[in-house]
Parts: structure tokens; C-alpha cells; sequence
């Protein structure tokens, strides 16, 4: 299930990756972003690394390799990510997750 339409139509973010491969819909505050993702399309995300980000897997599935450690997260597993810790993926397509990061300046908003 999609999300609601007055999440949709929250701005989105400038992310690297083409927008009929992710959609995205963010709220942000001076503390932190919380973003709406919905992946299109399977997508590899490259290993990086910035600061602290928690996320919910909403629908679908998520290889992610956290510090080394690869796990598959489905539809209700949650994951925290510690502040400079390298992690990477792979997104099945379908998938839709809730990320939270502690720096409210991680992605820009588009205009």
C-alpha cells in the first residue's frame, strides 16, 4: 500500500539516484529528517557512511550490511545505524521504509 496522499505531497530530497528508481517524501525539523522512501525499482546502494539514522521497514525488503554485518530486514524490522558506521544495501523493489537521520542538513530539500 502506498503512502497516504498528504505524505506524497511532502517535499522530496535531492538523493543521487534517478526518481523512477526512488521516491522520496521528507518532514524536517532543526533536530533531524525523517524521510519517506519508496523504491521503484531494485537498487544497490554503495557503502558510506555519515550520521546516526534509524529506520522501519514499512512493505518489501532490504539486504543491509551494517558495520560489516549483512541481515535481511522485512516489513516490521527496524534498524539503527550508529553515527560513522559504514553501511550499504540492497533494495528489493516494492520497498518502503521511514528513515530518521540526526542531521537535520543530510539530504537537501528540493525546491
Amino acid at each position: 500500500m502506498p503512502y497516504p496522499d498528504f505524505i506524497r505531497v511532502f517535499p522530496a530530497i535531492d538523493v543521487p539516484f534517478p526518481e523512477d528508481v526512488v521516491q522520496t517524501a521528507v518532514v524536517r525539523s532543526d533536530d533531524g529528517l525523517v524521510v519517506f522512501f519508496t523504491f521503484l525499482k531494485d537498487m544497490e546502494l554503495p557503502a558510506h557512511s555519515h550520521g546516526a539514522q534509524w529506520g522501519i521497514v514499512v512493505e518489501g525488503e532490504i539486504a543491509f550490511s551494517i558495520g560489516g554485518e549483512t541481515k535481511i530486514y522485512k516489513a516490521g524490522d527496524s534498524y539503527s545505524i550508529p553515527a560513522g558506521v559504514e553501511h550499504g544495501a540492497f533494495i528489493k523493489s516494492g520497498t518502503r521504509v521511514i528513515d530518521v537521520f540526526a542531521e537535520a542538513d543530510r539530504y537537501a530539500i528540493k525546491s
